[in-house]
């Protein structure tokens, strides 16, 4: 079955009416991309990153954690490349003053017996074909034209030539010529660090957490005693300027990942523990496929890395385990899907990526990015740096390596002449082939001296070396240890995006049940029940990541006024509490029936219900009493001790 037709509106009204979620600084109208969690928010959403946490780190011998600063070195986001390339498509609309991302606007062109009728517009949706097609006859309708209408395949709006820019309306305005041409748009939030705002105060607030961790990779392995291979985890905020955030907590401004980089050897990508997912039969969607416009297909993860469909076993380990958390967190087995990058999608370093898709009224929504980024994100640190981020492990047998480099002589000299900047040119010097060392000692024989570039986070400077101090050797090399930089496989978890995909999932509406009895008309003069009008719910959270695991009923208000009613409901606190539950108490006057349905709306998967008979047997003997316990999603009621 399709999971429950819901609106994102319906869905943030209820969050909200229940204390789920709130819009951020509401009480000034809003701050768009912005939420905030209230007490039962909270609440899941921790229970969540515990879940995640204890299966991810606590059951892993492999995996250590960490807690990094969302504000660090600039000079971080210049050698990952956020500073120069983290950026979306931007277009504004000259009318309204909105802006939109481009890549998330489409459009069409509309033509009525083979001539032009004119361009439509519209946001991305998960309906975009059938309101394209609505807005096109529209179109023809009011210009009153006849013949058959006929509409392109929709396409973004960084596809449109510079002759089709301005003859397609603005999405908000509907006129034509109003949209300017794309830009990019650089999508981390800058702040000043320090009394002083100049440019050598500027930092940015964390766009991803992951940076954190490839910096920490030294001071992890060097006091963790951990050896390749072996992950660490992290779970912290992130953040994005997006251009137009939307769709509830899909797309926001501030947000909660929950990352790990496990690191690899380059050539030893099989994983010990494959064989415990590898059963597993999951919905595939490879890049073949899509460009082949052909549906997803059904396959385990042992026959997809048999096939080479996903690059390696440690890859399929982690596409295995996300499908095992988000079916254990509430998500719908069903509903997930895991969908290969395209080739044009795929970062320029990265082996292999895959997405866990949701399915949600949105249609399929990315959740979690599992990629191998092969040894880019070390590497670049370790260059800017001049800093050896790398592990190292005992040959089998010691290998004999052949080197061709700077001689031990030349070396010293280089240290001399160059002084506090030796170190920069004598690294790059040692990152050289032979044959680009010996191209160029021909220039510096040739013309006396030759120039070498540097680029690293000193800077970008050019060095002239002189004849004398570039000589080389080779030499053969007994090696007894290997030194590579470790591959990382990176699964990233977006939380908030999980959230909705669970509250989507869980959440039904079904009818009174018997134990609820109809209530009375309410009087005249009587204060209208704000929730009255609204859909009598039920999210159905797994009890590990419920906010609260049970609910203390009593059966109506004569049995809150006996003298034994508290001593029993005290009993029962103390008990939950020893066993660390998350519990509530509800006394309010309404009847039984409106609590079950109160209870159900927030998620509680159990409610421990206290009547006549509880009370006496709890006179009698506190130790022997008993209750009735109500199991939410099948409504059936036992008596225990």
């Amino acid at each position: 079955d399709a999971p429950e037709v819901v609106s994102m509106d319906e869905l943030v009204s209820l969050c909200k009416r229940r204390g789920f979620i709130f819009p951020s600084s509401e009480v000034y109208g809003g701050f768009a991309g912005f939420y905030d969690y209230g007490p039962l928010g909270v609440e899941l959403r921790n229970n969540i990153k515990r879940a995640w946490w204890k299966d991810f780190v606590h059951k892993r011998e492999d995996m250590v954690g960490l807690d990094s600063s969302i504000i660090g070195s600039p000079q971080i986001w210049k050698a990952s490349g956020h500073i120069d390339g983290f950026s979306d498509p931007m277009v504004d609309c000259k009318e309204s003053k909105l802006r939109f991302r481009a890549d998330q606007l489409f459009w069409a062109r509309a033509e009525v017996g083979g001539e032009l009728l004119g361009y439509v517009s519209l946001l991305e949706s998960g309906d975009m074909e059938e309101r394209a097609l609505a807005m096109a006859t529209k179109m023809k309708k009011k210009a009153g034209r006849q013949g058959e209408l006929s509409l392109s395949p929709l396409k973004d709006f960084t596809e449109a030539t510079a002759e089709e820019q301005p003859l397609i309306p603005s999405p908000e305005t509907g006129n034509p010529g109003a949209l300017t041409a794309p830009r990019d748009f650089n999508l981390m939030f800058q702040t000043s660090v320090g009394a002083m705002s100049d440019a050598a105060s500027t930092a940015f607030l964390r766009p991803e957490t992951a940076q954190g961790i490839f910096t920490n990779f030294k001071n992890v392995v060097s006091t963790g005693r951990v050896k390749v291979p072996f992950g660490i985890a992290q779970i912290g905020k992130a953040f994005r300027n997006e251009i137009a955030p939307r769709s509830g907590l899909i797309r926001q401004r501030e947000f909660t990942q929950a990352e790990i980089e496990y690191f690899v050897h380059p050539q030893k990508k099989a994983h010990p523990k494959f064989a415990a997912v590898g059963s597993l039969q999951l919905e595939l969607l490879p890049s073949p496929q899509q460009l082949a416009a052909q549906p997803a297909v059904r396959m385990s993860l042992a026959e997809a890395v048999a096939a080479g469909t996903v690059a390696n076993e440690t890859l399929g380990f982690f596409i295995g385990r996300t499908y095992q958390f988000l079916v254990r967190a509430g998500c719908k087995a069903e509903h997930i899907r895991f969908r290969q990058h395209l080739p044009d999608e795929m970062a320029h370093y990265a082996c292999d990526c895959w997405d866990a898709e949701i399915e949600m009224s949105l249609g399929w929504v990315e959740c979690v990015g599992i990629a191998d980024r092969s040894a880019y994100d070390l590497t670049v640190h370790a260059k800017a740096t001049n800093t050896p981020l790398i592990a190292e492990e005992p040959f089998e047998v010691p290998v004999k390596v052949e080197r061709y480099g700077l001689s031990k002589k030349a070396a010293a000299a280089l240290g001399k002449s160059f002084k506090k900047d030796a170190k920069r040119v004598a690294g790059k010097l040692d990152e050289m082939s032979a044959e680009e060392l010996k191209a160029l000692k021909a220039t510096a024989e040739a013309e006396g001296k030759a120039s070498l570039t540097v680029s690293d986070c000193g800077g970008s400077d050019t060095f002239e070396i002189a004849n004398e101090l570039l000589v080389f050797e080779a030499t053969t090399t007994i090696m007894h240890v290997e030194k590579y930089t470790p591959n990382v496989i990176e699964p990233s978890f977006g939380i908030d995006r999980i959230l909705t995909a669970i509250y989507e999932h869980t959440y039904s509406v079904r009818a009174k049940e018997g134990d609820a009895p109809e209530e009375p008309p309410p009087k005249k003069g009587d204060k209208k029940d704000s929730t009255a009008d609204a859909k009598p719910g039920v999210l159905a959270f797994p009890p590990e990541v419920a906010p609260y695991k049970c609910v203390v009923l009593p059966l109506d208000m004569r049995i809150v006024r006996e003298c034994e009613y508290a001593g029993m409901r005290d009993a029962l606190r103390a008990t939950l509490s020893e066993q660390g539950l998350q519990y509530k108490v509800d006394e309010s006057g309404a009847s039984i029936g409106k609590r079950y349905a109160r209870s159900d709306e927030l998620g509680i998967p159990f409610a421990i219900t206290i009547d006549e008979d509880c009370l006496k047997q709890f006179k009698a003997d506190a130790a022997s009493a008993t209750a009735t316990l109500r199991e939410r999603d099948s409504t059936r009621q036992v008596r225990l001790a």
